[in-house]
């Protein structure tokens, strides 16, 4: 799929952003006069060009929640299944274009950091903690875990944070660490989180907090209730996202991401 679907695509948006600030020096005959730092000129007396150097890699976090929420799926894959499938997918087409790429896996405490390296195996490595993570009920603080990216990853990043989104109060941490790094979310979602089907009486187990409830889904007010509740969710998610400049990619455990995501690095491409 990365050789196929989206070659190039990843490196025409997130490489080749140009060049990184490095220093200040005095200028000298010869030098490109576009180059000429006026502020300091203006305060040195003397004319002062900036310096670049070429920023030739990138490094990527895959930032995955994988709490119990995520072990729902009323279609081929669970969610955690394909968030897993993502991030391989990604992580690949960063290897592919000889960038580092680290792992954070997180519930509601860090539960793995393999900081950013190169390679495939370190690839198959990453790939294999996300599929063979196995901790039952456990629930989500998605603050935290923006929170310790922050303090680890102390150099330009590009951090995908992987989840069903299904917590609270996380838009300060998450506009904080947009004003260090490039962060872009990933909306795990099962189209049966928005649309409830009429099957008659349904259990619905929370697998965060094990409560269960009781629910008539032949109902048609309940549905009603349920679908338009879920929408305003995912709308507040999407409206909260836009307001502090975070891009977000919708994946569904229904279909096939993979047009999305070629659709997601062209609108970023022209829009860079």
């Amino acid at each position: 799929m990365v050789n196929a679907s989206f070659a190039g695509q990843y490196e025409s948006v997130f490489k080749g952003r140009g060049m990184q600030f490095e220093e200040v020096r005095e200028y000298t005959p010869g030098d490109d006069v576009r180059t000429i730092d006026w502020n300091v000129t203006a305060r040195a007396g003397k004319a002062y060009i900036k310096r670049f150097v070429e920023e030739r890699e990138l490094t990527v976090i895959l930032a995955v929640d994988l709490s119990a929420s995520g072990d729902f799926g009323t279609r081929e894959k669970l969610k955690n299944e394909l968030a897993a499938e993502f991030c391989a997918v990604l992580a690949f087409a960063a290897i592919r274009s000889n960038d580092k790429v680290g792992l954070v896996i997180f519930t509601d405490q860090i539960e793995l950091f393999i900081p950013p390296k190169k390679g495939t195996s370190h690839v198959l490595r990453l790939i294999r903690e996300l599929l063979c993570f196995k901790i039952p009920n456990k629930k989500t603080n998605i603050s935290m875990a923006l929170e310790y990216i922050g303090l680890v990853i102390r150099k330009h990043a590009t951090v995908f944070v992987v989840s069903d989104f299904l917590a609270d109060n996380f838009k300060r941490p998450l506009s904080l660490l947009s004003k260090r790094h490039d962060v872009i979310a990933a909306n795990v979602h099962d189209p049966a989180e928005l649309k409830l089907p009429p099957a008659g009486l349904i259990e619905f187990y929370d697998a965060e907090t094990k409560t269960i409830r009781l629910i008539d889904s032949s109902d048609k007010k309940i549905r009603k209730f349920y679908e338009a509740d879920n929408q305003k969710r995912f709308q507040s998610l999407q409206g909260m996202l836009r307001s502090i400049n975070i891009d977000c990619i919708t994946i569904q455990t229904d279909k096939s991401y993979i047009q999305d995501l070629v659709r997601f690095f062209h609108i970023r491409h022209r829009r860079a």
